[in-house]
C-alpha cells in the first residue's frame, strides 16, 4: 500500500469515527468507546479488504461482515454511509422510532447488515455458519467477524471458535 492509499484510509476512518459520533450524538445515547475502537479495523475491511458493492448489497458472492458486538453500531453505520449503501444523514436519526438505523444491526432494515446481532456472542456463531455455507456450497466469499473484550468469556464464543478451528482444517462435513 503506499502513502496515499494509507492517507487516504486514514482520512476515512475520521470520518467514520465522525460519523459514529454524530449519531451517538443525536440519539443521546449509545456506546462511542466501542464504535471509535472498531473505526480502523471497518475502515480496511470495507475499503482495501472486503469484496462488497453498495450498489448490489445482496449479491451472494460479496464478502459478509457480522458485528458480533452489535452494540458498536455506530461505526459500522458510519462506515456503511461513506462506502455508499445510504446516505450520511441517516447517522442523524440513529436509534430514533422508525428510523432504518436502531441501537443494533438490523438485517432487515439496513443495506449492508449481513446479521442482525445483539445478544454477545452469537454474532461470531452465525459468523461461522455463514462460513460454513460457503464452503459447503463451493462459493469462495470470505467471512469477517468483530467481537468486543466483554464477549470474549461467553461460552457460546468459545463454542463458535473450536467449531471454526476444526472446520478449518476438515475436508468434510
Amino acid at each position: 500500500m503506499n502513502t496515499a492509499e494509507k492517507k487516504d484510509l486514514q482520512i476515512a476512518a475520521c470520518k467514520i469515527r465522525m460519523g459514529a459520533i454524530e449519531g451517538v450524538y443525536h440519539a443521546k445515547s449509545g456506546h462511542p468507546g466501542g464504535s471509535l475502537s472498531a473505526a480502523d479495523v471497518l475502515t480496511y475491511l470495507y475499503f482495501k479488504e472486503m469484496h462488497v458493492d453498495p450498489a448490489h448489497p445482496a449479491d451472494e458472492n460479496r464478502d459478509r461482515f457480522v458485528l458480533s458486538k452489535g452494540h458498536c453500531c455506530p461505526a459500522l453505520y458510519a462506515t456503511l454511509a461513506l462506502k455508499g449503501y445510504f446516505p450520511m444523514e441517516e447517522l442523524q436519526k440513529l436509534r430514533h422510532i422508525g428510523a432504518m438505523l436502531q441501537g443494533h444491526p438490523n438485517m432487515l432494515d439496513t443495506p449492508g447488515i449481513d446479521m442482525s446481532t445483539g445478544s454477545l456472542g452469537q454474532g461470531v456463531s452465525a459468523a461461522c455458519g455463514m462460513a460454513l455455507a460457503a464452503k459447503l456450497s463451493g462459493k469462495d466469499y470470505r467471512v469477517y467477524s468483530m467481537l468486543g473484550d466483554g464477549e470474549i468469556e461467553e461460552g457460546q464464543v468459545w463454542e463458535a471458535a473450536m467449531f471454526a478451528s476444526h472446520k478449518s482444517w476438515t475436508t468434510s462435513v
